[in-house]
């Protein structure tokens, strides 16, 4: 095949994927506004072949630094990541202790085997959505006392609550569906005297954004097939 035949050749989902992925970390770094990011990333999704794919990052990521080129070469499917994510040790934090006031664990961190944490006149929030995992199973010991402690997991994660409540509760919603292969598994124990123990099933905000921009791409291919 020459090259006058590759602006020719027909984009695939992976390849839009691939050119949107460019322009998030162009508007990351302040290289463009929202505006022209919208802009890009609906020329992008309505891209049929490479010929179309190539101008919308052609000034980027900047002057002297190497401009990514359109992969034609179909790289395999990766996993869900899990494996990557048990990363051993002893953790960045085990405990935490909020009276009267309140704590995080949130963001990039590790969780240990177990963490305890107390929640008095007071509330704390443990965010594991984008945290590593000293083990494959881990213990969340929460006490709460007239306070709460919310527990926040990312989907594929399997969630087991054994915790007592008087007067108070554990929250038992998100048990019982399955964990992803590979993903831990979180164990919530501990003891509430009125106050609670919840635990919340959430995506990551750079998640919501790609299903954001899912949405967006099937509307405007729904619209480019004249469907509505």
């Amino acid at each position: 095949m020459t090259d006058d035949a590759v602006p020719d050749l027909r984009a695939s989902d992976a390849d839009r994927e691939r050119v949107a992925g460019i322009l998030r970390d162009a508007v990351a770094e302040g290289r463009l506004d929202m505006a022209e990011f919208e802009e890009r990333l609906d020329a992008t999704y309505q891209a049929r072949t490479y010929g179309e794919l190539v101008p919308i990052t052609r000034d980027l990521p900047g002057a002297g630094v190497a401009v990514p080129a359109v992969s034609l070469s179909k790289e395999p499917a990766t996993g869900s990541g899990w494996p990557g994510r048990v990363v051993g040790g002893e953790g960045s934090s085990t405990w935490a202790v909020a009276v009267m006031s309140g704590f995080q664990r949130k963001g990039h961190w590790t969780m240990p085997r177990r963490f305890t944490c107390l929640a008095f006149w007071g509330g704390g929030e443990i965010d594991l959505r984008e945290a590593n995992f000293a083990e494959r199973e881990v213990e969340i010991n929460a006490i709460a006392i007239m306070g709460g402690v919310d527990v926040i997991v990312p989907p594929g994660v399997e969630v087991v609550v054994r915790g007592i409540g008087i007067m108070g509760g554990f929250d038992h919603r998100e048990e019982g569906v399955p964990g992803e292969p590979g993903a831990p598994r979180v164990i919530v124990t501990g003891f509430a005297f009125w106050g609670g123990v919840g635990v919340q099933r959430k995506v990551t905000r750079a998640e919501k954004q790609r299903l954001k921009e899912e949405r967006r791409r099937e509307k405007l291919e729904r619209r480019s097939n004249g469907e509505y």
